[in-house]
């Protein structure tokens, strides 16, 4: 989404803290205060939130949305409506992007030119609903809906679905669409996407993908939020269902990988990104990332790649209505036998 202006915590949480299995190993958790929200930016000085040694994992409670709004709707009050109430009487250093990101998390060892892998572990509901917004200027069709609408949809844990109207319901598939790192220097807007992932609205995103991401500052301060619950390739209408979400993430640097742009992984494909003001050129750059992947992991010649690209490769259209539109390059890996 570009623009609109899990369970309570159990008695022995804190608000930055670590939680000890019975296991003995450390669970680092992140719910949302006004001292843990980067709101509408990432930023190189930023201060970390919390720092964690590479291969641990992070909990992390994220919120989306506007109280008035969703409470005029209808949605009940609860623990992330009274979250953004706070935001909203209490943090002054806001924009110029309009996200409500949790972090940064800092992680140690990460330096410039490294890239950091971020595991997502676990995506969980916070709330029973979602929302969307037809903003007047905004979307893919600006001049044919020049008026605000807003949209309450309800949200199934049980099936998994959201009911968006009387005998349709969408299947829900919860997704980040803001995730990133701090920019080398000064603040990032947090609605068009960049070198640094953000806001990439990419519905591939779901729990078991890994998002690799060019760390930017020393720590890479990692920061999270737009919370999906449902989104079409494209997000025309300028929101995908939006709703709040508590994510688990290891992080791990890589020092091992050397990227320009961020990629992911899920358990079938590898996927690379071209973010650009053009939609052409956002597909020109997803598909040379592509060709630089199968020729750095797979052997491939130049002109090799570029053929497999184009016959086993698939091109999305990730979103259009974030100012810096989105294309995602998605390789099944199915196509590479266990002898290669």
């Amino acid at each position: 989404m570009r623009q609109w202006s899990l369970r309570r915590t159990p008695w022995l949480a804190v608000v930055v803290g670590v939680w000890w299995s019975g296991a003995a190993e450390a669970q680092h958790v992140v719910h949302v205060t006004p001292s843990t929200i980067e709101w509408g930016h990432f930023a190189a000085d930023a201060k970390p939130v919390l720092t964690v040694r590479s291969g641990e994992a992070v909990t992390m409670d994220t919120i989306v949305g506007i109280p008035e709004m969703l409470e005029r709707l209808g949605a009940a009050p609860e623990d992330p409506i009274r979250e953004m109430k706070q935001m909203y009487a209490e943090v002054k250093d806001r924009g110029p992007g309009p996200h409500f990101l949790t972090g940064p998390v800092a992680i140690e060892g990460a330096l410039p030119g490294d890239v950091l892998e971020v595991e997502i572990l676990d995506i969980r509901l916070r709330s029973p609903y979602g929302w969307m917004m037809i903003e007047p200027g905004s979307g893919a069709l600006p001049e044919e809906f020049p008026y605000l609408r807003e949209k309450l949809v309800r949200l199934d844990r049980q099936s998994m679905t959201a009911e968006f109207a009387p005998g349709i319901r969408i299947p829900v598939r919860p997704f980040f669409g803001n995730l990133g790192v701090a920019p080398p220097m000064g603040r990032l807007d947090s609605a068009p996407p960049s070198y640094n992932a953000g806001n990439l609205d990419n519905k591939w995103l779901v729990a078991g993908t890994k998002v690799y991401i060019p760390v930017q500052v020393p720590g890479a301060l990692f920061s999270v939020g737009d919370g999906h619950a449902a989104q079409g390739d494209g997000e025309v209408c300028i929101t995908a269902i939006e709703t709040n979400l508590t994510g688990v993430f290891r992080f791990t640097v890589r020092k091992d990988l050397k990227l320009r742009w961020p990629r992911a992984e899920t358990p079938t494909h590898y996927i690379t990104m071209g973010l650009d003001k053009s939609l052409d050129e956002a597909a020109r750059r997803a598909t040379r990332e592509m060709i630089d992947y199968l020729m750095a992991a797979h052997g491939l010649s130049r002109d090799d790649a570029y053929m497999l690209t184009s016959a086993a490769v698939d091109l999305h259209v990730t979103q259009v209505v974030d100012g810096v539109k989105g294309v995602h390059a998605t390789l099944p890996k199915s196509i590479f036998t266990a002898s290669r």
